[in-house]
């Protein structure tokens, strides 16, 4: 859940406490911190891998200095009382980070793609525990999950149902598009809302816009800046996945305290009829609807949990996301990339979809430790044993190893391990863990692509100047499903941008990183995939 970093899977922050957000000036920069009694960052990756243009002029000609100074002042001051995050501080760009055309039409219909694949992933699981698919598919997805959560997700109550939030990571690496992980119960919707509509307002309140392609500031017109997924898309999406209900009530674990403050801002910014609330809460009526702002990992320290599921069983809470932690699990990626399972995905995405998606998903595999038969490899990387994968020279270890889902570890920089990163001793030890826990944590291993530099800016407010910087970047859309059955269709609603220094090598929101939202540039900038 949350908003990330990525090289894989670290939960960006999730702290046990939060209180006030503070400024704070630190390294001749002014940023955004706020208390925490600790913090974890957890990261997502989405990999789409068609032919990418990446002009590293990725911002317009920059803003003058008084016009940048301006913008990033702006938006600092506009950060609510309460703050967005504990124990978060980012630097601040004076403009959105621009994508090019087709990269952000890919983005934009990217939705629909995403909740086939959902809704495919849900009818696997049930055929397979049905016995009318692979029985592997359902015994490996159940791995390491208590019975009665199994019962809970095998319910007729749950049958069809999926997410209504879609987050994926996307990195923008040296080959393309990689969509490394989906995140079903994703932080940052309260933050990305929050950029949406302060980027907006200083486009629209005035602030002179770039200069021109002669750096004449005083000849450019003003020029109204694009958003993906407008000024409130974060807000009407959130608002729209919850039907008709009375009311709504966002239940944030301690396990996930650091995005609190968020998501009162975001229901402040909806109104009455949203509300927050820990995991003692119990006052749910009738026709109300629940957020589960908490993974099913956690369960046994969120309380009214039970209640919920109950509630939500019985029809008389509408519950989102669902009970059910197939959706939790990154080996989803492993299965779409399984041959035993081509002619169901075939036929439950078309070939369009299924092409697509191979081209934006890197290679997953499951490490699953079962001998294989004499003659027989592992697809793609040619071993015929997991214990093969130690041996792997540095150069041959481009490979992410990481939990799958269902354990903290899956949301920790401790669970994500980059080969060509570690030692050989480093990177034994990494595989002797997978193979010796598969039963009770699955691992995956993915391909890793290196993400590609791209050029961003922010601004230093101890010195007033707009500082540029050659990053690496991580791309989070936010999509919406409202509506039921069939009818029920994705709305992307914003785009969060986490550039990271380029000697960092997993992305994201630390101290020294950009965020922002994404933005439509003009023709002769942007990030372009073609």
């Amino acid at each position: 859940m949350h908003v990330c970093a990525t090289t894989s899977t670290t939960k960006l922050l999730s702290s046990r406490f939060s209180k006030t957000i503070f400024r704070q000036r630190r390294n001749g920069a002014s940023r955004f911190l706020s208390t925490a009694g600790g913090w974890r960052s957890r990261c997502r990756k989405l990999n789409l891998r068609y032919h990418v243009t990446v002009n590293l002029n990725t911002a317009d000609a920059p803003l003058s200095g008084q016009t940048a100074a301006e913008a990033a002042r702006s938006i600092r001051d506009a950060l609510p009382v309460g703050g967005l995050f504990a124990g978060l501080e980012w630097r601040i760009s004076p403009t959105p980070f621009p994508l090019g055309e087709n990269l952000a039409k890919e983005i934009e219909s990217l939705g629909r793609v995403l909740l086939q694949f959902y809704r495919a992933v849900n009818l696997l699981y049930r055929k397979s525990a049905e016995g009318e698919q692979p029985d592997w598919v359902a015994r490996w997805l159940d791995l390491g999950k208590p019975a009665d959560l199994i019962a809970l997700q095998r319910s007729p109550a749950f049958k069809n149902d999926v997410p209504r939030v879609i987050r994926p990571d996307i990195l923008l690496t040296e080959t393309g598009l990689s969509i490394t992980e989906l995140d079903s119960v994703p932080g940052g919707i309260g933050l990305t809302a929050w950029l949406n509509q302060t980027y907006s307002k200083i486009s629209e309140g005035g602030v002179p816009r770039r200069p021109n392609q002669d750096g004449d500031s005083q000849s450019s017109p003003l020029r109204k800046i694009e958003l993906l997924g407008a000024a409130d898309g974060m807000l009407r999406g959130f608002e729209s996945i919850f039907g008709d209900a009375k009311q709504v009530h966002i239940i944030v674990s301690e396990e996930a305290a650091t995005y609190r403050p968020e998501m009162n801002w975001l229901c402040e910014q909806l109104g009455s009829r949203f509300t927050v609330h820990d995991s003692q809460f119990s006052e749910f009526v009738d026709g109300d609807a629940v957020y589960r702002f908490f993974e099913l990992f956690d369960l046994a320290n969120v309380p009214n949990s039970k209640k919920i599921f109950e509630l939500a069983a019985e029809k008389r809470v509408r519950l989102t996301p669902p009970p059910k932690p197939v959706f939790e699990e990154k080996m989803l990626f492993a299965l779409l990339w399984n041959r035993n399972l081509h002619d169901f995905w075939r036929q439950e995405l078309g070939e369009g979809f299924l092409a697509r998606l191979k081209k934006l998903i890197p290679c997953t595999w499951v490490v699953d430790p079962a001998p294989l038969p004499p003659q027989a490899a592992i697809p793609e990387l040619n071993l015929t044993d997991w214990q093969q994968l130690k041996a792997l020279s540095q150069r041959e270890r481009d490979l992410i190893l990481k939990v799958s889902g269902f354990s903290e570890h899956a949301w920790g920089a401790r669970g994500v391990f980059l080969g060509s990163d570690l030692s050989h001793e480093d990177w034994a030890k990494a595989v002797d863990d997978a193979i010796q826990h598969f039963e009770q944590s699955p691992r995956v291993l993915q391909r890793y692509h290196k993400p590609a530099l791209v050029e961003a800016q922010w601004f230093d407010f101890e010195k007033n100047v707009v500082v540029p910087m050659k990053g690496r970047v991580r791309l989070c859309p936010y999509y919406f499903v409202a509506g039921e059955g069939d009818a029920a269709r994705p709305q992307l609603g914003g785009v969060l941008a986490t550039v990271n220094p380029a000697d960092k090598k997993i992305i994201h929101g630390m101290s020294d990183a950009i965020l922002a939202p994404c933005t439509k540039p003009s023709q002769t900038s942007g990030v372009s995939a073609q």
